[in-house]
């Protein structure tokens, strides 16, 4: 029966897109190439819907954002999503005046942004490195290996992690409070690795680089005034070069790893979206275009000539 009711519904679905492509033609003259793409894109969602027993009259917004991030983590262009959200807006809208749904879901979904590309990730052999880089034996090398173990455990923006008090961590609890862009607060799990660090390093490092002076930032830099941005970029720079790690780098590479190897590991894109304080999901998703690991791990797993 249930198979039955497979098909039946892939039929009418595919009827209800043919509808769609005729009211194209009819309205727009459309050659048959774009026509053919607009039929392409939808049959596609109505698939990738259909694995999840969820159909293209009863798709929400959050199912929508769900399929245009998964565009993103299989390689397409933020440009090609933007032409993809397009051709859903122009479907769901036309559902809409035909009277086949209540509410256009496609009408708070923002479009992907077209502007300049994040930097390349690191590998997760570069990150070690680049952990690993830091001397330890020093006060100040001690500081820099915490801050980039708590950066890469968190995706912290280095504002956020620059500026952070000591009152914002939990170690108890694992938890650091984060207030983020438009001063809204998250909270961001640490891990064991970067609790152990920063637990030795408030034990030894930090008190040796205060000398008896008191101050509210869990990272001080002179004086035990706030670490600026530049000051940690350039420490990062050093580090980065130490470590062996070619090409462009940018205070953002260890947050933009993060994201990236969570994604290559199966971490839930909303997950992601909250560890990272982005408002709209189609912020998140920029980051999924480099997930290739995950991506080549699960062809090789599933597919019969993987």
């Amino acid at each position: 029966m249930k198979v039955a009711e497979t098909g039946n519904r892939a039929r009418a679905e595919q009827q209800l897109i043919e509808a769609f492509v005729d009211a194209l033609w009819m309205e727009s003259g459309l050659s048959p190439n774009t026509l053919a793409a607009y039929r392409s894109d939808l049959l596609k969602l109505a698939r990738w819907l259909g694995e999840r027993d969820l159909c293209l009259l009863g798709a929400g917004r959050g199912d929508l954002e769900g399929y245009l991030g998964h565009c993103h983590a299989v390689g397409q262009k933020a440009r090609s999503c933007a032409r993809l959200l397009s051709t859903l807006r122009r479907f769901y809208r036309h559902l809409l005046r035909e009277g086949r749904i209540q509410a256009d879901p496609t009408a708070q979904i923002a479009s992907p942004r077209l502007g300049r590309p994040l930097p390349r990730a690191l590998s997760e052999t570069e990150v070690e490195a680049l952990l690993a880089a830091p001397d330890v034996a020093t006060p100040l090398g001690f500081r820099d290996r915490t801050m980039l173990e708590v950066l890469y455990a968190t995706g912290l923006r280095v504002t956020e992690l620059v500026t952070l008090a000591v009152d914002q961590l939990s170690l108890r609890q694992g938890l650091l409070q984060v207030l983020g862009k438009g001063s809204k607060e998250r909270l961001v799990p640490l891990g064991e690795e970067a609790l152990d660090w920063l637990q030795r390093y408030l034990q030894g490092a930090r008190p040796e680089l205060l000398r008896g002076r008191s101050s509210d930032f869990l990272f001080p830099g002179r004086g035990g005034a706030a670490l600026s941005r530049q000051a940690f970029w350039y420490r990062l720079k050093q580090h980065a070069r130490q470590a062996g790690v070619r090409g462009s780098l940018s205070p953002h590479s260890l947050r933009h790893a993060f994201a990236t190897h969570l994604i290559n590991h199966g971490a839930d894109l909303r997950v992601v979206q909250m560890l990272l304080g982005h408002s709209d999901l189609s912020t998140t998703q920029i980051y999924t275009h480099v997930a290739r690991e995950r991506l080549r791990e699960l062809h090789a797993r599933h597919h019969p000539r993987g």
